[in-house]
């Protein structure tokens, strides 16, 4: 099955260039651990999945462009062409002369109702080019106005014309120091939106990204595109195909779908997290060897101690013995110090995968009591290794790992709102108090259910 990629806004629009960089360099990539038919196959499951072909054989991104200016959608074209290896369709962006000025409510209830009918019939054309469509890919920041106003807009528009496919949002989470003075009413405003519409929410933060690239890529002077780079290497690593069975014989050919059937069991939860090793300089990659046992053994450490990355984990950490109860200081105003999941996915690319042993992942002490600890956690593998890496490991976790962002970012947002700070530029575009306050609500009950787990 196809996915339709929609980028949105400036964030969105460079973060899916980089993705289906990622994605064509992979599988131009041949690998020598897989045969030729294996390799054939996966590039095959690739291109249905992201690419389609025209007459020329370069292959073409499945994917919508938007933005409310035209400079990031004429450099993101450009780029594409002029790399070789693929391209988008000439036909498939959309752009104004006029941006949205970093205010959500200009994105949502300007441009989206009046532009309207012109993305949706750009998603519409792109659709009836799968022969199979398996739902869609949003990817759109929080803080702006564009990318979080109109995205949420498109979402919404997404799921009314079609209701039977999966959609999921990726979601760029703002640098808690601040990119915008209005970003945490954005946030709000854009979270609760998404939680209506959306199947799932696959977030990514600025500030973890950040530390990434400094720490583990040793980069000195972090640009925008090291950070994009660096989600979009995560990315790949969870949407490149993978035998979802054990033994499989043939790729998977619904990631979406398996996806949300492995990830959320409940609507009510609906906050995906992921975290990608090894990550580091490609330059010392040929310098780097890997052992599973210490893969596995350290990506089960993040997730329980909620480490974004392989350095600094707190091995203190560990999950409640069975039968005791889960002391006072897991409320959300003090340090939460296991996190709790309700479903894993643990991607596996690489050789020697008959070695693997995945039962720490299986221990029910690490699961909420309402979910069978066989249906809680799956696994994917490939012996075809990804993006020059010999072995990697990606997890991809619904729990309590954005508990703290979220209460911060709902906080500050409410305490701008109780004095009234800046409410007069979301009203003239009729955002009124109300919808503010409705979503306040919405996010605290998202809140209070994953505190609950």
């Amino acid at each position: 099955m196809s996915i339709v990629t929609v980028q949105l806004g400036q964030c969105g629009n460079q973060i899916g260039h980089e993705v289906f960089n990622t994605i064509c360099s992979d599988v131009r990539n041949t690998h020598g651990l897989c045969s030729k038919k294996e390799n054939e196959s996966y590039r095959d499951a690739c291109k249905e999945r992201f690419f389609c072909e025209e007459q020329s054989e370069v292959p073409v991104a499945r994917a919508v462009l938007i933005d409310m200016e035209p400079k990031v959608i004429s450099q993101t074209l450009s780029m594409a062409a002029r790399s070789g290896y693929w391209k988008y369709d000439d036909g498939s962006h959309f752009c104004q002369k006029q941006g949205s000025g970093n205010n959500w409510a200009n994105g949502y209830s300007v441009h989206g109702p009046r532009h309207k009918e012109a993305i949706m019939d750009l998603v519409q054309k792109e659709a009836e080019k799968c022969d199979r469509l398996g739902g869609f890919f949003t990817i759109m920041s929080m803080a702006g106005g564009t990318g979080s106003g109109l995205g949420a807009f498109v979402t919404q528009c997404l799921r009314d014309a079609f209701p039977t496919s999966f959609l999921l949002n990726h979601v760029i989470w703002p640098y808690s120091t601040g990119e915008v003075i209005v970003q945490n009413y954005n946030s709000v405003l854009t979270l609760s939106h998404l939680y209506k519409s959306a199947d799932a929410l696959l977030v990514h933060e600025n500030d973890v990204v950040h530390k990434i690239c400094a720490q583990l890529m040793n980069i000195k002077q972090i640009s925008f595109r090291d950070i994009n780079q660096v989600i979009a290497h995560q990315l790949g690593s969870v949407f490149q195909p993978a035998y979802t069975a054990e033994g499989g014989l043939c790729y998977s050919r619904n990631p979406l779908g398996d996806l949300m059937e492995t990830l959320v069991p409940h609507p009510e939860f609906k906050m995906l997290g992921l975290r990608n090793i090894p990550q580091m300089p490609e330059n010392s990659l040929a310098y780097s060897t890997f052992s599973w046992p210490g893969l596995i053994k350290h990506l089960r450490q993040m997730l329980i101690a909620n480490a974004k990355m392989e350095e600094g984990i707190d091995w203190q950490v560990q999950p409640p013995r069975l039968g005791s109860s889960i002391p006072s200081s897991h409320s959300i105003n003090k340090p939460l110090h296991f996190n709790t999941s309700i479903a894993n996915l643990v991607i596996l690319r690489g050789k020697d995968m008959h070695s693997i042993d995945l039962g720490s992942f299986q221990d029910p002490s690490l699961y909420t009591s309402w979910l069978n600890p066989k249906d809680a956690f799956h696994s994917w593998k490939t012996l075809r290794a990804f993006n020059k890496y010999e072995k990697s490991a990606s997890l991809v976790s619904n729990s309590q790992f954005l508990l703290k962002p979220l209460d911060n970012i709902v906080g500050k947002a409410w305490n701008m709102f109780a004095s009234k700070a800046y409410i007069h530029q979301y009203t003239k575009f009729s955002i009124e108090e109300e919808d503010f306050l409705d979503s306040f609500t919405a996010l605290e009950q998202v809140i209070s259910s994953y505190t609950s787990l």
